[in-house]
């Protein structure tokens, strides 16, 4: 009894919370028009300290407030903060319980908003229109917008205003990790040049199953292996002309339309299938771990396989440039293979809320995170810890030796920053280290001559009302696992091939036909902005 008590209890609190949210609770009206105190060039960027709250994501050890970036921006602007930082496991939760109470931060910092998210919060007036304070006082991100135009179009919601901040990192941007060979195998089997079809690549597996490329005189190879077909299917599926996405839609001649129904994945089923059945292609792929993967590749037994780089899988040295990438191929379906690319957008990683007392200084700190100087501090820390310029010029840097109670470099720089392990509001930029290796150009040039041509952004950032969102929720909550249930089955044998009419008529009656319109609708309305 006392449990149901507690209980009934927790429930009215939550109800209570929610019913008192941002459109009940009464606030004073902030202005947005700066006073005396803020400069709108230059720095500091206001004459006497302000303090602002901040509410963000924390994933490394160190405190926000012991953080060198922190200390360095203060200095230079003038603006502190006081910081509550949940821990990324408990994000979500702690977003829900500040919207719901009202007791929200001046500024939301990394905090992971949701397309939906920003539409209801900005609709209630707790996110505050961002772009006349852009157009008054962020040069960079105005130039931003100028050089990328995408971003702009893909973080303006349809309501025409612009109610978060992304993180923009353009550049070589895969949608997930490439597909790698392992040289060794090739150099075994005096392979020269890399398959460039489907029969191709069929024959280059059975080679590697058959002719012992490890050369331990055991049969022990495994040609193609993956933890779950996300691992794999973009460049697999690519080859009949279907682009991958985790949505399972995207856009061809300006149509959406969704990939697990098409003739290609069908195609692509069949494909894989026979690969599964001639034992070219790992039977547990569809249930190890990527350690487990890893470590069949630290073994010398994989052939084939998906990461983020070869070292990862394979243990070989860091900066080893020996493992090509896979190079998309072709079927007899299509001439020209296509590979999902990123647009190198992470909307929702900076807002100010409508209790911020000083709105054009909160745009203009976060706007030299959207500079080159800027972003240099932001995600290295400042100048003389973990890096100094390395020439007069001071267009080269070098990063400094390690302290020891750091396990790795990425841990220190963790301690400085918290740009470290989630989207933060920045433009990336490509800096130049001294000594720096030849892998990060060589991945870089693999990339260009083997992905650009044929890579494609399956769909933009889209916004949808909040009713739309709800309803691609509810399509998807029982149509994402089944269709990745029924590509396992087909792919096994468990499922038979003669099935797939049947198949393609249940995820009809899952409603597919109005996932696809809902994300049409919305892809229209990104390409009409």
């Amino acid at each position: 009894m006392r449990k149901l008590k507690i209980l009934f209890v927790f429930t009215l609190l939550i109800s209570m919370l929610a019913a008192c949210g941002p459109n009940d609770k009464e606030k004073v009206k902030i202005s947005t028009e700066p006073d005396a105190n803020f400069n709108a060039e230059g720095y500091p960027i206001v004459d006497e300290p302000v303090t602002i709250s901040m509410f963000g994501t924390k994933v490394g050890q160190t405190d926000w407030k012991e953080m060198a970036f922190f200390k360095a921006m203060e200095e230079k602007t003038n603006i502190k903060f006081d910081f509550r930082t949940p821990n990324l496991d408990s994000l979500a939760t702690q977003k829900n319980l500040m919207f719901a109470s009202g007791d929200y931060s001046e500024i939301l910092f990394a905090a992971d908003l949701s397309n939906e998210e920003q539409i209801k919060n900005g609709g209630q007036g707790t996110l505050i229109p961002l772009e006349d304070l852009i157009e008054k006082y962020a040069p960079n991100i105005k130039k931003m917008f100028e050089e990328h135009p995408d971003v702009k179009k893909g973080i303006t919601a349809r309501d025409g205003h612009i109610y978060a901040l992304p993180q923009v990192a353009k550049g070589d941007n895969w949608y997930r990790g490439p597909l790698w060979y392992n040289n060794t195998f090739l150099e075994a089997l005096e392979v020269t040049e890399l398959p460039e079809t489907t029969d191709e690549l069929y024959e280059l597996l059975k080679r590697m199953r058959d002719e012992d490329p490890n050369g331990n005189g055991k049969a022990d190879e495994i040609p193609l292996t993956a933890n779950g077909m996300d691992d794999i299917r973009q460049f697999f599926l690519g080859a009949f002309g279907v682009l991958d996405s985790s949505t399972g839609a995207y856009a061809v001649d300006g149509e959406v339309k969704y990939s697990r129904m098409q003739p290609g994945y069908k195609a692509y089923l069949e494909y894989m299938k026979m690969l599964y059945d001639e034992k070219l292609f790992d039977s547990e792929s569809f249930s190890q771990t990527s350690e487990q993967k890893k470590g069949k590749g630290v073994d010398n037994r994989i052939g084939l396989f998906a990461d983020w780089f070869p070292f990862f899988t394979l243990g070989t040295p860091v900066d080893g440039t020996e493992n090509p990438m896979m190079k998309p191929i072709t079927s007899d379906l299509v001439e020209v293979p296509t590979i999902p690319m990123s647009e190198g957008i992470s909307p929702g990683a900076f807002a100010i809320t409508d209790i911020n007392k000083n709105p054009a200084a909160s745009i203009r700190w976060v706007d030299y995170l959207y500079s080159e100087e800027g972003y240099t501090l932001f995600n290295k820390g400042p100048e003389g810890i973990l890096w100094d310029f390395a020439n007069e010029e001071k267009t080269i840097r070098k990063q400094n030796e390690k302290p020891t109670e750091f396990i790795s470099a990425e841990d220190w720089r963790g301690s400085l920053t918290p740009d470290y392990g989630i989207a933060t509001p920045k433009l990336a930029f490509d800096l130049e280290w001294a000594g720096e290796s030849e892998f990060p150009d060589w991945v870089r040039e693999e990339t260009v001559e083997k992905i650009h041509s044929v890579g494609h952004v399956p769909l933009p950032q889209l916004f949808v009302t909040a009713d739309e969102q709800k309803e691609i929720n509810r399509i998807r909550t029982d149509l994402d696992p089944y269709v990745l249930q029924m590509e396992a089955k087909f792919i096994s044998g468990a499922e038979p091939m003669e099935n797939w009419d049947k198949y393609v008529e249940t995820i009809k009656k899952m409603k597919v036909d109005r996932l696809v319109e809902l994300y049409n609708d919305a892809y229209q309305s990104y390409l009409s902005n």
